[in-house]
């Protein structure tokens, strides 16, 4: 290895996993291949890596996984103060990627803030520091953030009132009168409002020009101290009132400073989904002590094994089970469903739902960042400040739009002094490019509607992973639905039993019960129901996606799918009548079987889901085909599908099956998306364009889909893709409002066809328009049903 030089740098990364000498000199050879790396010294006791270069901390993070273990990363929030167009997210990524404890740093202009993926060590003053070399500032929390909003307001109305004269003048000149005030009285107004109301874009300007870029800022800053010296001069050198452009300079701050002011408003509305749902969380709890008695606690003091009590009326301030009483609860605000349900004894309840009708006590089983509201809006939060696949368009062009705009200004102001105008023509003309091209409008566009989005989506119990998954969804024309437990209610019931000749009916009950008592799958929970109390069997196995087997009475047993009967070489024989009969009813089989014998046939029925027809009716209406794909009996699999509308239908698959089948439909040039809920289709939903997974079902499906339904309703599926079709036109729109106003306005106010009045107006209306989608768009609903 090279010698390494003197000032190389040193970092110290944390590893998790690693548990002996082999396993350091493991990491070790890993980050020794990482470009930029000049050597790696890595101890398996302090589970750290010393190493030594210039290779960034995603390329070592990346090698250290590939070795098999995982650096401890922590997701935070920053709120930036400053960012005003598009281009400023893209600088606030690169000041805060430049720190050596950043992993990822995702910039939102709609949310002002940046999401970071960071090491344990990092420190938020570093990024303070950072933000500031580049013109911006860090923020606290969200009472800081709506503190400027109430104390703007007072500053608004006063420069309101310095600028409503010129306002009254520029309306004379639209009918040929000369209200404007005379020439000092147009300074006496225009100063103030320049030098105090105008700080701000001169401070951010400069932050920007130093960092050797350029922002909206700049732009303001430029064009409007070019209209106000231009006028100044004018008025000493002796012009009256009528030929001065104090009211470009004054007008084009004033609107700005609206726009800025109606934009963090409307930024609050659109991101009030996070919120809404963490204020759900009550503050204070009723913890049940060992005496009996009930005492007022804050709830952030409780833990996990603690009693609580809930009265009629209250929120539920903890995740827990209900020990003791029965209730109506109104999950509603986490759900998105209306009607309330019950709960009773061994119910799971969730933080922030409410208890109608009853008392209940409850064990904890999760508080503050652990509960299922905190984790619905971190996924939120997550989701609202990704960026969608379109915005690397709009960054890559905002990363050389304000540079484009400069030289613009410079050709126009050259050019129409070189047609023989005067300076103060050329001046104006120039101003007015540099205001109407303000590119605030196209860096809006896309976070403003994906924030509105989501955040409606969460509103109606639709929890969308991240800003892809939307554009994913969108584009879907094929959904694939699995059957148990997404279709149907996943409570299946033993609907018969029928032995095979010389075997006992009840001994072929207790069989299959033994058998299924070691497993969590639904056909376990009917055998319970049918024979409560059965013993395991011994020498319990799953077979995933056939069944399971295990000895009873030192007898060698399996039940399973007609796939298992197969696999073991065994036929239906005297059975192969009742199962024919119980497949064309739509029921599911499965055979108890002994070497090479069935023994028994046992139906299961499992009743579809309300709502699974409207929802397939109303995909089929929006031009989406639907298929079937289930691990049931290919009969069961054809009569749910009729009964439900469904064009085809597969069954007999296994989870890989499944996927493959999804693969294949996505070679052929289908957009598909898979439903599903449990381990069975975590690979078929990672394979679809976009999984959706219902939340109702296990940590896996849900954390390989796409989108989470919150409640167990399938016409949610058809409002999902609703919702990302009504996002996608949204940033359609948002889109080409931003460009049009840039792209139309800008040659326009090259020829002269616009005042620095008027572009600054058309450019606070271009942001204004962007953010009035996006709020239409965070009112979205589910259609009803």
């Amino acid at each position: 290895m090279a010698a390494m030089p003197d000032d190389a740098p040193t970092r110290l990364l944390p590893i998790e996993g690693m548990t002996c000498a082999a396993c350091a000199a493991r990491v070790e050879r890993a980050l020794r291949k990482v470009p930029g790396v000049l050597e790696a010294s890595v101890n398996a006791a302090t589970e750290r890596a010393e190493i030594s270069g210039s290779a960034p901390l995603p390329a070592l993070v990346g090698a250290v996984r590939q070795a098999g273990y995982e650096v401890p990363l922590r997701r935070i929030t920053l709120g930036i103060e400053g960012m005003s167009c598009a281009s400023c997210a893209g600088r606030v990524e690169r000041a805060l990627a430049s720190l050596p404890e950043v992993m990822e740093v995702r910039a939102s202009l709609a949310a002002e803030a940046a999401t970071l993926s960071v090491l344990p060590g990092f420190r938020p003053e570093a990024a303070a520091e950072a933000l500031e070399r580049t013109g911006y500032r860090l923020r606290g929390g969200a009472a800081e953030a709506r503190a400027p909003e109430r104390s703007e307001a007072p500053w608004l109305v006063a420069l309101s009132l310095l600028a409503a004269p010129f306002l009254v003048g520029m309306a004379g000149m639209a009918f040929g009168q000369h209200w404007m005030p005379p020439g000092w009285a147009q300074a006496a107004l225009a100063t103030p409002i320049q030098i105090v109301f105008g700080a701000r874009f001169y401070r951010a300007g400069l932050a920007a020009a130093r960092a050797g870029a350029g922002n909206m800022d700049l732009l303001v800053a430029l064009g409007t101290s070019a209209a106000y010296l231009l006028s100044l001069y004018l008025l000493l050198a002796g012009h009256d009132g009528h030929h001065l452009y104090f009211e470009a300079s004054s007008l084009v701050i004033a609107f700005v400073w609206l726009g800025r002011f109606l934009e963090r408003r409307a930024k609050r509305a659109t991101g009030a989904a996070i919120a809404a749902l963490l204020a759900l969380a009550p503050r204070e709890a009723r913890r049940l002590r060992d005496d009996g008695r009930e005492e007022e606690i804050p709830a952030e003091f409780l833990r996990p094994g603690d009693l609580v009590v809930v009265r009629p009326g209250e929120r539920i301030p903890a995740d827990g089970v209900v020990t003791e009483g029965r209730a109506g609860v109104d999950e509603a605000a986490l759900t998105g469903e209306s009607r309330p349900a019950e709960k009773n004894p061994g119910d799971a309840v969730a933080t922030g739902t409410i208890a109608l009708d009853g008392r209940l006590v409850l064990r904890v089983t999760a508080v503050g960042g652990e509960t299922r509201l905190a984790r619905v809006a971190a996924l939120v939060e997550a989701a609202q400040s990704s960026r969608a696949p379109v915005q690397k368009l709009v960054d890559r062009i905002s990363a050389v739009f304000v540079p484009l705009v400069l030289a613009v200004a410079a050709v126009t102001l050259a050019g129409w002094l070189l047609a023989g105008a005067g300076a103060e023509r050329a001046i104006v003309t120039a101003v007015s490019v540099l205001v109407i091209a303000c590119p605030c409008a196209l860096g809006l566009a896309t976070p403003a509607a994906v924030m509105a989005g989501v955040g409606a989506g969460a509103r109606a119990g639709l929890l969308v992973r991240d800003a892809e998954a939307l554009e994913r969804a969108a584009r879907i024309r094929l959904v694939a639905f699995d059957k148990t437990g997404t279709l149907t209610e996943g409570r299946p019931r033993l609907s018969a039993l029928h032995p095979a000749p010389g075997v006992e009916r009840a001994w072929a009950l207790a069989a299959a019960a033994r058998l299924q008592a070691g497993s969590e799958h639904p056909l376990a929970r009917a055998l319970a129901e049918a024979l409560p109390g059965a013993a395991p069997a011994e020498a319990f196995r799953a077979l995933p996606g056939r069944g399971v087997e295990g000895v009873v009475d030192g007898r060698a047993l399996a039940l399973g799918s007609s796939r298992l009967l197969a696999e073991r070489g065994a036929a239906p024989g005297p059975l192969a009548h009742a199962a024919e009969a119980e497949a064309a009813l739509g029921r599911t089989l499965a055979w108890l079987i002994e070497g090479g014998r069935a023994l028994a046939l046992l139906a299961f029925e499992d009743a579809p889901r309300e709502g699974a027809a409207e929802a397939v009716a109303a995909l089929r209406s929006g031009g989406i085909r639907t298929l079937l794909l289930s691990g049931d009996h290919p009969a069961a699999a054809r009569a749910l599908a009729a009964r439900l509308g469904i064009e085809e239908a597969e069954g007999g698959l296994l989870p890989e099956d499944k996927a493959a089948r999804i693969g294949a439909l996505a070679r052929a040039g289908h957009r598909v998306a898979m439903v599903g809920d449990g381990v069975n289709d975590a690979p078929a939903l990672a394979a679809a364009d976009c999984g959706i997974a219902m939340g109702t079902g296990t940590d896996v499906a849900i954390a390989a889909a796409h989108v989470t339904l919150l409640r167990p309703d399938p016409r949610l599926v058809p409002a999902a893709l609703g919702l990302a079709r009504a996002t996608r036109r949204t940033i359609a729109r948002n889109l080409f409002w931003a460009f049009c106003f840039n792209t139309v306005g800008i040659p326009v106010a090259a020829f002269g066809g616009l005042s620095p009045a008027v572009a600054g107006a058309a450019m606070a209306a271009s942001s204004l328009m962007v953010l009035g989608n996006a709020l239409a768009l965070s009112r979205w609903r589910p259609r009803p049903w």
